[in-house]
């Protein structure tokens, strides 16, 4: 029977993170996930199987947000903690695949620190939250703020999951929502107000690693003209590629079976 595996903490001195790590390959592959009503550090197990294809080339690094997290904080301060997290793990240069505002995070590193990221994967992230998108956005902190957790889960699950894989998890979104604490949904308004207006365009020509860009073509979140928006601001170079999927949404990066296979022949090429 396998381990199973252990969410661990680094500490920087002024403020802690939890992670979690799976493979036993020579790369260092970071993951940051995006948005989410509980976080993916409660399910190392599952994220671990979905990404067992990676395990031989690399070991993986999954990376939460701070714990504590202040009132205000914006993507930009995201940013900074997860690039100085990563060293204090001693990393020097990674291989770094953002989910949603993990891409906007891991745009925001390639950027202010460019020697830390090796290449990049975006996975159905965003440089321009547009005013649809912030409607969304707002209906979530509108639910999380009244506490209603059934709502918000499946709100959330709603728009980010293609229909059949939403009618499949329809009653484990349930479940969950039954767990879900207050402090949960505070944190969720707070990373999910500083989603709202962001806009980083005219700093994508300053990334100078190789960028996956992967958009899905029915992203009920981010929209579908993000992908290629981000492909359309990156500086001119043939190490970069868009990949758009067609019949997914926003959570393509769960449910398109070559997904993983994608990114590891971008990493390896």
């Amino acid at each position: 029977m396998a381990e199973k595996i252990k969410v661990e903490t680094v500490s920087t001195g002024s403020f802690e993170m939890d992670y979690f790590r799976f493979g036993h390959g020579s790369g260092t592959l970071v993951i940051l996930p995006g948005v989410s009503v509980q976080s993916v550090t409660l399910f190392p197990d599952m994220v671990a199987d979905a990404y067992k294809v990676l395990t031989d080339d690399y070991t993986l690094y999954v990376i939460d947000r701070r714990k504590e997290v202040p009132a205000s904080y914006s993507i930009d301060e995201m940013a900074e903690d997860t690039a100085e997290a990563l060293r204090a793990l001693g990393f020097d240069r990674v291989s770094l695949l953002g989910v949603s505002q993990g891409g906007m995070i891991g745009m925001k590193i390639a950027v202010t620190h460019p020697e830390l990221i090796q290449d990049l994967v975006l996975a159905c992230s965003s440089a321009h939250v547009k005013e649809e998108t912030d409607q969304l956005f707002g209906k979530w902190i509108e639910l999380a703020e009244s506490g209603d957790a059934d709502a918000l889960y499946m709100s959330f699950g709603e728009n980010v999951y293609s229909g059949k894989m939403f009618e499949q998890s329809r009653d484990l979104l349930a479940r969950a929502a039954k767990t879900v604490t207050g402090e949960e949904l505070k944190r969720f308004t707070i990373f999910a107000q500083n989603m709202i207006g962001f806009d980083m365009r005219k700093d994508l020509k300053k990334i100078e690693c190789p960028v996956y860009v992967i958009g899905a073509e029915d992203d009920r979140v981010l929209m579908p003209y993000s992908a290629p928006e981000i492909m359309e601001h990156l500086a001119e170079s043939d190490k970069n590629e868009l990949k758009m999927y067609s019949g997914y949404g926003h959570a393509v990066f769960d449910e398109a079976p070559d997904f993983k296979e994608n990114m590891l022949r971008f990493l390896k090429k």
